[in-house]
């Protein structure tokens, strides 16, 4: 009787995007065994987190549990572990749960562990102004931006209330300039009338960034195109300004000619900068690669890691080229990385050079608009909106979180509403940045109540 032969084990870091796909694309192939390592239980649909903070979207339609999502893949399984080292000689992946540390080995190896918030060395900045690449991130911006109207609610005091009511964006790429026209919508058409001691249009929304335009690398039309529309929703774009340093009451931003202005304002969103998932220097030191000031790995023509073909990064963390940070690259270079496995198990030639296929790129700014780039096709308007809700749609994963995410945009879009607003007691006022604020807005309004 011929001996069994032992599946090909394939260990996929990383429940994004790359990951994700990698691990659909290898569902149907003999003989492969799939293990994915991830520090988090869902597949997090990062291009609509936005929508979770300004409360259009819950959590769990951008972020569906990974398991659900391969609960029919039955050559895959999925286990919780923050990856800490790889070894590269042993073949085996390094990771650790609250349970201890476990070795997992592999024949081939797919690193898609993306990439989190770059504070550019300042990182001290992340306590006053989270981020926009995880579901906590998004918990945390929530509680912050809502909160911040319902302690405006409670005070007398206009220094208080004015600080309240400045929202500073940092970041004018499209996640900054969609979250800055989301704040825009609330503050000016959703919540008004809804408060009966502040009045939520008086706020201020600002857009930060050092480059000389929003939406840099879109072409020049379609950045001042989403400018005209940001500022006709109320944003007050300051392009050609950094910020230097920011605390629980204010930002300071500075020019070109190094004059420097200090915002007052409580609730910051940080929407610029990416640095790659910190496995991503550890696989580099290993194999004796220098890594990009961002944290990428530099890999071969085919994703692979130098020396190392049975190993592939893919997505954010890869570096190949000149590749934007979307999702279509983790999307497909995780399917390429898939196919190349396919044909080592089955005897195939590989080695095969990744060709990312530019799909276009889009951004929303508000309600009915959005710009987009499609081939040599540039739009604006109505029409990139219609192209935008339709895209992010088909890439939703699952049935009913199209659907119910339809009904959202629906209520939210056509309507008012924002039906996702829920927020904690401690999360609104036990946070660092906004507990001395308020404790004075309670203080202030104490002979009212």
């Amino acid at each position: 009787m011929a001996p069994t032969r032992r599946p090909h084990d394939v260990v996929v870091v990383g429940s994004g995007f790359g990951g994700l796909f990698t691990t659909r694309a290898l569902a149907r192939v003999p003989g492969v065994r799939v293990t994915v390592i991830s520090g988090v239980n869902h597949h997090l649909f990062q291009p609509l987190l936005y929508q979770v903070v300004t409360g259009i979207l819950s959590s769990g339609e951008v972020a569906p549990a990974t398991r659900d999502v391969l609960r029919r893949q039955r050559n895959a399984r999925v286990v919780l572990g923050l990856v800490e080292d790889v070894d590269l000689e042993a073949h085996e992946v390094v990771h650790r749960s609250p349970l201890g540390v476990t070795r997992t080995r592999y024949d081939s190896l797919v690193v898609a562990a993306g990439a989190g918030q770059s504070y550019f060395g300042n990182d001290h900045f992340s306590e006053y102004a989270p981020g926009l690449k995880s579901l906590d991130d998004a918990m945390e911006g929530r509680a912050r931006i809502f909160g911040a109207f319902e302690l405006a609610e409670l005070t007398g005091d206009e220094e208080v209330v004015e600080r309240l009511l400045t929202f500073v964006v940092v970041g004018a790429g499209p996640t900054g300039v969609e979250m800055a026209g989301q704040v825009a919508e609330l503050a000016h058409r959703v919540l008004p009338g809804q408060f009966r001691h502040v009045d939520p249009s008086r706020a201020r929304i600002l857009l930060v960034d050092p480059v000389p335009h929003v939406l840099p690398g879109y072409p020049e039309q379609l950045s001042a195109a989403a400018t005209r529309e940001l500022e006709h929703v109320g944003v007050e774009v300051w392009t050609g300004w950094k910020v230097v340093d920011v605390d629980e009451r204010s930002v300071t931003v500075e020019d070109q000619d190094g004059n420097r202005r200090v915002v007052p304002s409580v609730c910051k969103v940080w929407a610029a900068g990416v640095a790659g998932a910190p496995v991503g220097r550890v696989l580099a030191e290993r194999a004796g690669v220098e890594p990009t000031r961002s944290g990428q790995v530099p890999v071969e023509q085919d994703c692979t890691l130098p020396g190392h073909p049975e190993v592939f990064v893919v997505g954010d963390l890869m570096r190949h080229g000149k590749l934007p940070g979307v999702a279509q690259v983790a999307i497909q270079s995780g399917q390429h990385a898939a196919d190349q496995i396919r044909r080592r198990v089955q005897g195939e030639p590989t080695g095969q050079e990744f060709v990312y296929r530019d799909k276009g790129s889009m951004a929303t700014v508000s309600r009915f608009f959005a710009v987009a780039q499609i081939g040599s096709v540039r739009t604006s308007g109505l029409v990139a909106w219609a192209l935008w809700l339709g895209v992010h749609l088909v890439y939703l994963v699952g049935f009913k979180n199209r659907l119910t995410t339809l009904l959202h945009w629906a209520v939210s879009f056509v309507g008012r509403g924002r039906s996702e607003r829920a927020s904690t007691w401690q999360q609104v006022v036990a946070r660092t940045t906004l507990r001395r604020t308020g404790q004075a807005a309670l203080g202030s309004r104490a002979d009212d109540t």
